[in-house]
This record gives C-alpha cells, structure tokens and sequence, in this order.
C-alpha cells in the first residue's frame, strides 16, 4: 500500500509503497477513506515532539473494517469505523473509573515489537498512537475505534477522531460549560471551532473568539461566536471590557505560554481556564498566586476532549445527522495523499480550518 513517511524531522514527508501486516487477534485492517491532518501530527514533522523515526503519522483517521482478529467483538467487515488515539484497556483503574481517555495501559504494539504494523523492506516503520492514518489502509487495535452510522460521510466522520472529540468534549465534558455563561476562546483552528461551536451547543450567551487571522474570525461567527477579537497585547483589556469584568470559562487552544497566561488573566471571579493547546516539550507558565484565593479561579487540563471517545463519538456522529452539529463546515480542503506537504504548509499559513486526505 502506499503511505506518507516522515523518515526526518523538519523534511517533507515521502509517498511510498509499504507493507502493512495482517491483524492480530485483537486487531482490526480498515481501508482508509478519509483521514484529517491535525495540528498534533505537525509537532511531529516539525521536530517539537521526539519520536522514533521512520514513521506514519496520522490519527484522524475514517474508514471500513476489510477484516478482524479473532478475539474482537463488537466489529465485523463492512463496518464504518473512525480510529482515535485514545486507545484503552478497559481494565486499569482510570478505565474503570469512566476515564478511559487517561488509561494506565493502553493497549497496541510496543517499539520494541519486533514486527510493527507497517514495514519497508522489512525494517519497522513507527506509527504515532498505534494508528498510522496518512496511508491507504491500517492494522489497529480494536479499543482505537469506534463505529459510525452507515450514513455517516467519510470526510466529516474522520474529523471526530481527534479536533472535534478534543474541542466538543473539553466544554461538555472537561469543563461542563453551564447554559447562560460567558466563553472566551484563544484559536479559532480546527479544535477551536469545535469548543466554539460546543459552548454554542452547551448554551452560552456570549461566545468571545481571539485568532491573529481575520479569516479564522469569520469562520468562528459561523460555528457561534457572538463576539471577535484579533489578537494583541491588549487582548485581555479587551475581553475583560466586552465581557463586563471576566468571562467565565477561557480556553486555550494554541499551547504558547503567553496565551496560556491570559487565558488565566482574563477570567472572572468563580471562573475556570481549560488548557487544550498542545505546548513544546517542557513549556513552563508563570501564574500570579493571589488570584487563585481571591478570585477562586481554576485551571483546568482537558486530554483528547477528557472523554470516553467510544461513547462520545456516536453522540457527535447524532449531534451532526441531526443538524446540530457542524462538521462539513470545517474541512477546507479535499486532497490526494500526494499533497498532503501542501497540506501541512496551508496548515502552518494559519488560514484555514481542517485539510482532509481523501483516498477514493
């Protein structure tokens, strides 16, 4: 099958044939349809994240089950399916606890199996959460995916994977955005959006979006924004003016320190800043202590949406059937695997929302 390969940091990725082994017993083989490039998968091609390379990056991932292992249940050919990173054992503590989303154990093959899903020439090539989504087919664990409704397009499902899950869950689940609330928003991308259009969902009466483009600012008044900000130095005066002295959740959704803090600063009393932008590998943030106390504000961490993604997902794929959900909005554009270096570059320019690979 062919496969985009990162085989170095900071090169562009390479098309290649490669070989993808049969599943295991508790393995899944889908066909890939339609895969999402993320942000995540960008730390990676730019060397933010450390990983073992050669690898398959890509985890957004939609597609039909061709074949299963023999200890999977609950799957069969035929089915469409989307994969998330999320991968769980369902036995460890945070499992059984409802946070699979955080398991201890997650299940797939190690680096250090000797056979890896997908080869060259025999030698391993790694994929990022067991998944290896920008390639023609993969072989995964059955607790990284989950199935959609048959009539679930394959371009909006993949999106639920990751951005959408990562977005909507952070608001409903994560932080439990309460009806009548104010919202702030730092980066309208493609998981920005989606805490957009969650808090939209979730009833808040103003919804403030902050992104440096103006165009990212035109897509958030679509998903629910009542309020724009281009940001500045000055963007937390502003939000603190708009919003009558703090908002009461803000969410950040880029991973810079700079933003990280004045999402803290520009709560109100009781508030609470939801931290969901990925940052670089030791990033570390300077608080003031005092507020902490006097204005009982909270930060929050929110992982992968702080969801079961194996229930949550059916609740978006419903969400989007029943027109309450938006989801085609979000893909900007429609490429081959060939282009996805293209891709990534319209990614990094910042003016769009979400690039889908797809493969028919």
């Amino acid at each position: 099958m062919k496969a985009a390969v990162l085989r170095k940091a900071g090169e562009p990725l390479t098309i290649e044939d490669v070989d993808l082994d049969h599943p295991r017993a508790d393995e899944v083989r889908i066909r890939v349809k339609a895969s999402g490039l993320c942000h995540s998968d960008l730390h990676f091609i730019t060397g933010d994240f450390a990983a073992p390379m050669p690898m398959v990056l890509g985890h957004e991932a939609a597609g039909v089950v061709e074949a299963v292992g023999g200890d999977v249940r609950g799957f069969k050919a035929g089915d469409r399916v989307v994969t998330c990173v999320s991968a769980f054992c369902g036995e460890c503590g945070e499992c059984q606890s409802g946070h699979s989303h955080r398991c201890d154990d997650k299940p797939g093959r190690k680096r250090e199996d000797v056979v890896q899903a997908i080869s060259s020439n025999s030698q391993p090539i790694f994929r990022i959460g067991n998944l290896g989504g920008f390639a023609e087919a993969m072989v995964v664990n059955h607790r990284s995916v989950a199935k959609l409704p048959e009539e679930m397009p394959f371009d909006a499902a993949c999106l639920m994977g990751c951005g959408v899950l990562t977005g909507a869950g952070a608001v409903l689940n994560g932080a439990k955005v309460e009806q009548g609330s104010s919202v702030a928003v730092i980066g309208c991308g493609g998981v920005g959006l989606n805490v957009i259009q969650a808090a939209r969902i979730a009833g808040a009466t103003q919804i403030i979006a902050i992104d440096l483009s103006a165009a990212k600012l035109e897509l958030a008044k679509l998903f629910g924004a009542t309020h724009t900000v281009i940001g500045s130095a000055d963007s937390v005066a502003e939000i603190l003016e708009l919003s009558g002295g703090g908002v009461d959740y803000a969410f950040e959704v880029i991973g810079l320190t700079s933003t990280i803090r004045d999402a803290f600063l520009m709560l109100r009393k009781g508030g609470a800043a939801v931290l969901i932008g990925i940052p670089k590998m030791g990033a570390e943030v300077s608080l003031p202590v005092l507020p902490f106390i006097m204005k009982e504000v909270r930060v929050i961490g929110s992982l992968m949406g702080s969801v079961p993604f194996q229930t949550f997902i059916p609740q978006l794929a419903r969400h989007y059937l029943n027109g309450v959900l938006k989801l085609d909005e979000l893909v900007s554009n429609r490429i081959a695997l060939e282009d996805i270096n293209d891709g990534f570059a319209k990614m990094s320019s910042g003016d769009i929302a979400r690039s889908v690979i797809m493969f028919d």
